[in-house]
C-alpha cells in the first residue's frame, strides 16, 4: 500500500525528535556571537553601578532648585567629584558621570547662566527633580537574569553580556555539517559549463544558509550518480553531526541516495512530505561505530535548487537551531494581505515565492522549482494550505520571512 505523505508539521516534529542540543562549551563573548545560550545568564554586577547624570549640566540638591548656586567642582565620566554637595552649591557634571553625594537633581546647562563661580537659573528646573538622572540599577541589578537560556547572541546581546560582567558564555559547540552535491549533470566550474551540464550551485547555497547559525560546514562533490561514489562520499562525511545531500532523493533510475544510505548502514526515518516544492525530502540516521549514542542525521534534499532551498529552510535550519539549543526553532509566520490575486491550490501545501513590502505581498509570476532568479528576487514564502481557494487583492494571507531564516 502506498505510504501517505507526512504533513510539514509532523515531518518537522519527527526530525527534531531525533536531535538534542550538543555539548556545552564556554567561549569568549565575541566568539559566542551567532550561538545560543546554553543556560540563563545572570548579571554579575549592577548597571549602572551608581546614580549617573543623563545630561551635561549641573548637579544640585533638589531642595533648592531655584538657585542661585556656587560652583564648587566637577564630576566627569570616570572622574567623580569626591566631595559633598550642600544647599546652594553646584557641581558641573557631564553625561555618564557619577552623581555627587548630596546632589539629587541635574539642571541642564541650557537652563542656567554661569558667571565666574556664580550660577543662576535662566530656564526651567527639571520636573521631577531626578528627570535627568539614571538611577543605580536602572538597566539591571546583580543577580538579575539578563538573557534566557536559548537566546541567540547577536551584537546587542554580546554587549549586554559584557556589561553584565561576563567574559565567557556557555553555548553549544558548533554543529559539524557536510553538504554533498550529487548528479552527473553537475559541474564544479560555472565558467566552463557545457550545454548539457548545470553549475553545481546548491552546495554553496546550502552552506550560505547554514553559515549564520555558526555551523562548521564543508562540501563534497559534485558526486557522480553511482552507488559506489555516493557511499564513498558518505564515508568521507562519517564524522559529521549532519549530512546534507542535494539531488538523488526522488524515485528515478538515477536517484540513488536511498540505496546508498541503506548500503552505508543508515536507517530511513521518513521520506516524502506533502509540500510543494520539496516533496521528495528524506531523513535518515546512522549510529557511528565506536562513537557516542548520538546518531548522525542525514537530510536528503531534492536537487532542484528552489526545492533544495525550501526544504533546507523548513528542515535544515530548525535542525541546526535544535542542536544549538535555541529557544525558537521553527520559522515564524507573519499575517499580511495579498497585493495581487493568488491562484487556488492543489492537494499539497505550497510555498510560493513572493515580495513583501511590510504591508502587502505579491507572488512572483514564475514558480518553477528550477527558477533561481525568482527565488533571489523574493523575500518571503507565501503559505498556501492544501486545497486553498483563490484569493483576491486585499485578502488575508500568511508568509514566512526569508531573512534570518524566518526567526524574527
Amino acid at each position: 500500500m502506498k505510504q501517505a505523505l507526512l504533513s510539514l508539521e509532523d515531518a518537522q516534529a519527527r526530525l527534531l525528535a531525533l536531535a538534542s542540543p550538543l555539548d556545552v562549551v564556554h567561549v569568549d563573548v565575541e566568539g559566542a556571537v551567532g550561538h545560543f545560550l546554553a543556560h540563563p545568564l545572570l548579571a554579575r554586577r549592577t548597571q549602572p553601578a551608581l546614580d549617573l547624570s543623563a545630561m551635561d549640566g549641573f548637579a544640585v540638591a533638589a531642595a533648592n532648585l531655584a538657585g542661585p548656586w556656587r560652583l564648587v567642582g566637577e564630576s566627569a565620566a570616570g572622574h567623580p567629584y569626591d566631595g559633598h554637595v550642600n544647599a546652594g552649591e553646584a557641581v558641573r557634571i557631564s553625561t555618564g558621570a557619577a552623581l555627587p553625594a548630596g546632589a539629587d537633581a541635574v539642571i541642564i546647562q541650557e537652563d542656567v547662566s554661569l558667571v565666574g563661580h556664580s550660577l543662576t537659573l535662566t530656564g526651567v528646573a527639571p520636573q521631577p527633580p531626578d528627570k535627568h538622572i539614571r538611577r543605580r540599577g536602572m538597566d539591571f541589578s546583580e543577580g538579575d537574569e539578563v538573557l534566557p537560556s536559548g537566546a541567540r547572541i547577536g551584537p546587542a546581546q554580546a554587549a549586554l553580556a559584557i556589561a553584565a560582567g561576563h567574559r565567557h558564555l556557555p553555548v553549544r559547540r558548533a554543529p559539524r555539517i557536510v553538504v554533498i552535491d550529487s548528479g552527473d549533470e553537475l559541474t564544479a566550474d560555472p565558467e566552463g559549463c557545457a550545454l548539457h551540464q548545470i553549475p553545481a550551485s546548491n552546495g554553496a547555497m546550502l552552506t550560505a544558509l547554514a553559515a549564520p547559525l555558526s555551523a562548521e560546514t564543508s562540501r563534497l562533490g559534485p558526486v557522480p550518480d553511482t552507488l559506489e561514489a555516493l557511499v564513498q562520499a558518505l564515508d568521507e562525511a562519517a564524522d559529521a553531526d549532519v549530512i546534507v545531500t542535494s539531488g538523488g532523493a526522488s524515485v528515478g533510475d538515477h536517484d540513488l541516495i536511498r540505496p546508498a544510505l541503506q548500503a552505508w548502514g543508515a536507517d530511513l526515518d521518513f521520506w516524502r512530505v506533502a509540500i510543494k516544492p520539496g516533496k521528495p525530502i528524506l531523513v535518515a540516521t546512522r549510529m557511528r561505530p565506536g562513537k557516542s549514542a548520538r546518531p548522525q542525521i542525514i537530510l536528503g534534499l531534492p536537487g532542484n535548487p528552489v526545492s533544495s532551498f525550501v526544504t533546507a529552510y523548513y528542515f535544515l535550519l530548525p535542525l541546526l537551531r535544535q542542536l544549538h539549543g535555541a529557544g525558537e526553532v521553527l520559522p515564524l509566520k507573519v499575517a499580511t494581505t495579498a497585493a495581487a490575486p493568488i491562484r487556488g491550490n492543489g492537494p499539497r501545501r505550497e510555498f510560493l515565492r513572493g515580495d513583501w513590502d511590510g504591508r502587502q505581498v505579491v507572488p512572483h509570476p514564475l514558480q518553477d522549482s528550477g527558477a533561481l532568479a525568482s527565488l533571489a528576487a523574493s523575500n518571503v514564502l507565501i503559505d498556501r494550505p492544501a486545497h486553498a481557494p483563490e484569493i483576491g487583492v486585499g485578502d488575508k494571507v500568511e508568509v514566512f520571512l526569508l531573512q534570518n531564516g524566518g526567526i524574527v
